[in-house]
């Protein structure tokens, strides 16, 4: 229903698609890499090209930063994206997310600031260093701003890390204040890992609360977004993500007072901006209760909805919900990327939303109008007591799901050999399986034990674009979990579910087969997408076999063509040249060293270009710059055996 209110509501701004110019996102401009996504658009893009096929293999390290002592011990999962404005690198880094300031050239460090949040650091739900920093500049004044894990925006003199006198106090807003609801300041449950994000003059920032966690009660802290002024600090605008009483959605929440009495619903990924249309996109998460929501029965909105507002006043200007009354923890968990494609023989202003469901949602970013027709498909439903379940959910006709969330049936399991095929059968005899929207179950002892599913197909790094040739490139990723529902405690919460396995001891076993994931590779992919024509066009292993599985016994002689890994936090760089991506973990290499590989692609084809060493993991999206002639890439390594670093490549 809602979503037909919205395309009421918006059908008069039809007309602007045709008279609007098209500008696109072009990607990082003049060398630089000046916010998180290279443009507001979360592109991923930078027209350089020094770099490229035939000389990617020679690259070699020209500086390296190592984060160790920027908080109280080590950061293994160091996921910043660095920003370069003026020949200065910028980046958080650390477990207390200290923010640094480098010689783009050299990696020499210029300055450093660092926030000791004491009690209310400790608490934060979202700790470490973060995801990056926002940079602003009017020509004269420019500013760095990031919010710490306690959630607080702070504006730093890009010049010299000094806090800026006149934001907010002493060049600190307070995040938990102001905020439409009563939050305590040490251990209100809000925080933020991703950056805040600069258009014109504000500043938006998003809400993030305990990843994965149970929560106690229904009640948590509201994830809702507010706009500031990037000069003063002061609060511009606030959006309610669950509304109140007489606004815009509020009659979705179909049991009176749930509105008001659930949390969550905040905005975790990255936030983009179209400042010609001045409009935001917001990737909304799902109201309190990841896998349970009897509380909350009806669609919910704003939950799991992509939001567009208007940047100056906050006012919604369109929605669509992606999930209605989620309960699979498909948070939307990435930037909203803005392209322009050629539809129908004319340039299309338009918004794809990567997704942990691996369906690519795809709409016109003025007027919220799929670009192809999304269908309300029923959905299989569940039987636990309490529950709320949508009998339909929105499915794209285009582009086809890029990735597969959950086990559509048995001949997705691993069968390398008949008898791992074996086992693998053996394994998930006593969990549910299905396709997309398979509802969890009630976990029993006699089983099944639970419904499993994906860890996400796509997470926080999302995707990329090329505007030249309108091929988006996505992480797709095929890490499986099992989510049951057992009786909550009511001594220790509120839900009458939480997540929980009743299998008897010993008995419910691990989703792997002789160590091995539990379905066919790839178990990592990189997908890349037409966008003119919704079509996919290559998918390709994202990463070399591991180790464990070249050396498995039970391969012993088997031709295992590159497997890729799971893990769903792998970024993508586009530039004029190339497509480049890291490897999650690391491998033997042939030269017999522990480590990972920096690859390069081409775009067309996904044919592999050339590869760069690096001693651990991706951790981070690679970004790009030119400096002095000279092009940069830089990107995040960590692993769980090598702290934190920045590794910038160049050539010889």
């Amino acid at each position: 229903m809602e979503n037909a209110l919205n395309r009421s509501a918006t059908a008069c701004l039809l007309l602007l698609t045709t008279v609007l110019s098209v500008t696109g996102q072009s990607g990082a401009k003049n060398g630089e890499w000046r916010t998180y996504g290279a443009d507001l658009g979360n592109t991923h893009y930078s027209p350089v090209d020094q770099i490229n096929a035939g000389n990617f293999s020679k690259l070699q390290v020209a500086w390296r930063f190592k984060t160790d002592s920027l908080g109280p011990r080590p950061e293994t999962n160091l996921e910043s994206t660095p920003l370069m404005a003026n020949g200065v690198l910028y980046s958080t880094a650390g477990t207390r997310r200290a923010v640094v300031a480098l010689d783009a050239a050299t990696g020499e460090q210029l300055w450093l600031h660092s926030e000791n949040e004491g009690t209310r650091g400790a608490n934060a739900p979202r700790a470490l260093s973060g995801r990056g920093l926002a940079y602003w500049s009017n020509g004269q004044d420019e500013r760095i701003l990031y919010v710490t894990p306690g959630y607080r925006l702070v504006a730093l003199n890009a010049k010299t890390g000094v806090p800026v006198a006149g934001f907010g106090k002493n060049g600190i807003v307070d995040l938990k204040l102001d905020d439409d609801q009563d939050i305590d300041l040490e251990t209100g449950e809000v925080g933020l890992h991703a950056t805040p994000v600069v258009a014109g003059d504000t500043v938006i920032v998003g809400a993030a609360h305990r990843a994965s966690g149970a929560p106690k009660v229904t009640n948590n802290v509201k994830g809702y977004v507010r706009g500031f002024d990037v000069k003063t600090g002061k609060r511009l605008w606030i959006f309610h993500t669950i509304p109140r009483i007489g606004e815009f959605g509020y009659d979705t929440w179909l049991k009176e007072g749930s509105a008001e009495n659930t949390g969550n619903t905040g905005v975790w990924g990255q936030i983009s901006v179209d400042e010609e249309l001045g409009l935001a996109y917001l990737p909304v998460e799902l109201p309190t209760g990841d896998i349970y929501g009897g509380h909350r029965p009806g669609n919910g909105l704003f939950g799991e909805t992509l939001v567009a507002l208007d940047l100056k006043t906050g006012q919604r200007k369109w929605h669509y919900q992606l999930v209605h009354h989620g309960i699979w923890d498909f948070d939307i968990p990435c930037a909203p990327m803005l392209i322009d494609i050629t539809f129908n023989g004319r340039t299309v202003k338009a918004v794809a939303q990567p997704t942990k469901q691996g369906i690519l949602y795809t709409f016109d970013r003025v007027t919220g109008e799929p670009i192809w027709p999304i269908v309300e498909r029923p959905v299989p439903q569940g039987n636990v007591p309490g529950e709320w379940y949508s009998p339909t959910q929105p499915i794209p006709t285009k582009p086809p799901a890029y990735g597969t969330a959950g086990i559509p049936s048995v001949d997705d399991l691993i069968d390398f050999t008949p008898e791992l095929k074996a086992e693998a059968l053996k394994a998930i005899s006593k969990y549910q399986i299905g396709p997309i929207f398979t509802p969890i179950v009630v976990s029993k002892p006699e089983g099944p034990y639970g419904t499993i599913l994906t860890t996400g197909v796509t997470n926080w790094p999302g995707g990329s674009y090329d505007p030249e040739t309108h091929i988006l490139y996505v992480h797709a990723a095929t890490g499986m979990v099992s989510n049951g529902l057992v009786p909550g405690d009511p001594s220790k919460t509120e839900f009458p579910w939480v997540s929980g396995n009743a299998a008897p001891a010993g008995a419910g076993g691990g989703l792997r087969v002789q160590g091995l994931p539990l379905v066919k590779p790839p178990w990592g992919s990189i997908v890349a997408i037409d966008m003119n024509k919704g079509d996919i066009l290559w998918k390709i292993a994202n990463a070399e076999t591991p180790d464990n599985v070249r050396n498995h016994p039970a391969l012993k002689g088997l031709n295992i063509p590159r497997t890729g890994r799971s893990a769903n936090t792998i970024g993508i760089l586009v530039t004029k040249t190339l497509m480049i991506a890291g490897e999650p973990g690391t491998f033997t290499t042939p030269d017999g060293r522990q480590g990972a590989m920096l690859r390069a692609y081409d775009k067309a084809s996904g044919k592999e270009v050339g590869a760069a060493y690096m001693p651990a993991g991706q951790t981070g999206t690679p970004m790009t710059y030119m400096l002095n002639g000279k092009q940069y890439i830089v990107v995040a390594i960590a692993g769980a055996n090598y702290s934190g670093e920045l590794l910038a490549f160049r050539l010889p």
